[in-house]
């Protein structure tokens, strides 16, 4: 049976103290040197295993303590609503909640370690039991944290000037989530800024950080909130556009034209021919249930085994979401032949002569127009939804034989298109000045101060009864796949994402469905056909079944995949 440690403790300073200062900063003001980061994306329910580097204080709300050495290995486990943590061969019941303190010690830098994930993430770390798991919220230097977050928002390949505009986009944002009365401030995933911890592959990125520290984005003298997104499609977007009720502050609409030349930026392509061939099943749906909508066709139009697009004769796009010069258009208006519809009938008395006949056959073979939203029917019908997001930028583009349409835009596109600071920063046209001079043209760079305060001195090594050796968590179990493939089917594994990240299985073939199950690395997957969406298959295992992308796969066999939507 284990035993349950308690040792009570005269109570420490803790390290970081709660933030008390507003968000907004006037220039020149010293900001809180620390930010509270909640690590949602490591998805701790029941367990977490850690192993320190540098001595940690192990402290519950009660007062029980244990002083962990460098190198320690530990396991904190959910029981019964309490958090049990093992380390050392010691086993102590800490309650609803756990702070786990960095100590000063001469060593090197403190940090831990989560067991089966890449980073360090050096801060101190509360642990706390909740409803849904384990709540894991790390505290840490600001411009520390910003390390862990550049290399994941933009990386080091990106120019070194692009990598300075993200750092002081990085930087802004953080300080402007600080709110003391929360339990954190930020996430570390897309819903703020993507934090994972440090590495030492992104030398770029942490020199960025460097060479930029300091610096903050502010407008009438306090800090705007510089939002930033992957790409924004070539226009830049406004922040009441996105989040109603937000000003403006330094943000406008205009044409990005970096954004939209860049050759890496997410884009969707789709052909649509002027003979109708090749038209996905998805799309001909929606022409034939716009048909169905209109009272003087609905009588006429076929079943939809029957009913065929003989030509396309015009595409247009229509409805602006918002006012001029946004291109973010909403309808898209089709006109086409079918050769699915019938002749209309003669009227009530008329003679049914050939010439009559003909002259019905002539009318039945006139043009129809429809006009489709575009989201999301439209756009996932014809393959061009980037992020789901039902906010993409579309173009269309008349050639002799065909209509060409093109999407992009991939997140919110306000502020800061790391595509296009990217494409500015090349060949050294633009610095990282001049990149957040357009992409925030009302703001300006100022400087705050901030020093992070002195590690505590912790006290003599705590002894402790033996408890069981905490083990790691093992790997995501894989799902099977067994039996014989169906007639057709194609043997797949989960392969294009990192080891770390997931691959979502999805109800429908769109960015924007019901996610059933998250796939991760070398999951296999049995590959049942081609989606009626461009890009997506239709894939099971033993267990589940659904829709993925195709472009996330490795195939089995030699067989040459089919080509994912153009990126």
């Amino acid at each position: 049976m284990k035993k349950r440690l308690c040792l009570l403790l005269c109570c420490l300073l803790a390290l970081c103290p709660a933030l008390s200062r507003p968000p907004a900063l006037a220039a020149g003001e010293d900001a809180p040197s620390a930010i509270r980061v909640l690590l949602r994306r490591l998805s701790m329910k029941e367990r977490a295993d850690l192993t320190f580097t540098g001595t940690y204080l192990a402290r519950s709300a009660s007062g029980t303590e244990l002083l962990l050495a460098s190198g320690t290995k530990a396991a904190v486990l959910l029981e019964n609503g309490s958090l049990i943590l093992h380390a050392g061969g010691v086993s102590a019941d800490m309650g609803k909640s756990l702070s786990l303190l960095r100590q000063s010690s001469g060593e090197t830098t403190p940090g831990i370690h989560f067991n089966l994930q890449p980073g360090f993430y050096p801060g101190d770390l509360l642990l706390t039991a909740g409803e849904d798991g384990i709540s894991p919220v790390l505290t840490l230097p600001l411009e520390t944290y910003l390390k862990g977050v550049v290399p994941y928002e933009m990386g080091d390949g990106f120019p070194e000037e692009a990598l300075k505009a993200q750092a002081v986009c990085a930087r802004t944002y953080a300080l402007s989530h600080l709110n003391p009365k929360n339990a954190w401030d930020v996430v570390d995933t897309t819903n703020d800024q993507v934090f994972r911890g440090l590495s030492q592959s992104s030398p770029k990125s942490e020199s960025a950080v460097d060479t930029t520290a300091g610096l903050v984005l502010q407008c009438e003298g306090k800090l705007i909130t510089a939002w930033y997104s992957a790409s924004n499609g070539g226009q830049t977007e406004l922040p009441a556009n996105v989040w109603p009720g937000e000003a403006p502050r330094c943000f406008e609409m205009k044409d990005d034209p970096w954004d939209a030349a860049n050759p890496d930026a997410t884009v969707r392509t789709c052909t649509v021919n002027r003979d109708a061939s090749g038209l996905s099943p998805a799309f001909v749906k929606l022409l034939r249930q716009a048909l169905l909508r209109d009272p003087l066709q609905a009588e006429r139009v076929p079943d939809e085994a029957d009913f065929r697009v003989g030509k396309i004769l015009a595409l247009e796009l229509e409805e602006p979401r918002f006012p001029a010069p946004s291109r973010l258009m909403t309808r898209l208006k089709v006109t086409f032949e079918s050769s699915g519809l019938p002749p209309a009938p003669a009227p009530s008395g008329a003679p049914e002569d050939e010439e009559e006949l003909d002259i019905q056959e002539l009318l039945s073979a006139l043009p129809h127009t429809v006009t489709l939203d575009l989201f999301p029917e439209a756009v996932i019908a014809l393959g061009l939804s980037v992020s789901g997001a039902n906010n993409e930028i579309v173009s269309v583009r008349e050639e002799e034989d065909a209509f060409v349409l093109t999407a992009g835009r991939f997140g919110h596109g306000v502020g800061l298109s790391q595509r296009g600071a990217q494409q500015m920063a090349r060949e050294g046209e633009k610095n990282f000045r001049e990149i957040l001079a357009f992409y925030y043209p009302g703001a300006s760079l100022e400087e705050y101060a901030a020093k992070p305060g002195p590690l505590p001195t912790p006290p003599p090594l705590l002894a402790g009864d033996p408890g069981p050796a905490p083990t790691a968590t093992p790997k995501p179990t894989l799902m099977p796949v067994t039996g014989e493939l169906p007639e057709g089917a194609r043997l797949a594994r989960v392969a294009n994402i990192s080891r770390d990240s997931s691959l979502n299985l999805r109800s429908q073939p769109s960015a924007g469905a019901e996610v059933l199950l998250r796939l991760y690395f070398g999951q296999p997957l049995v590959v049942l056909e081609q989606a009626d969406v461009p890009g997506w298959v239709r894939v099971k295992t033993d267990a589940a079944e659904g829709f993925v992308m195709e472009s996330f796969l490795v195939y089995e066999d030699a067989a040459p995949a089919a080509a994912a939507p153009a990126a």
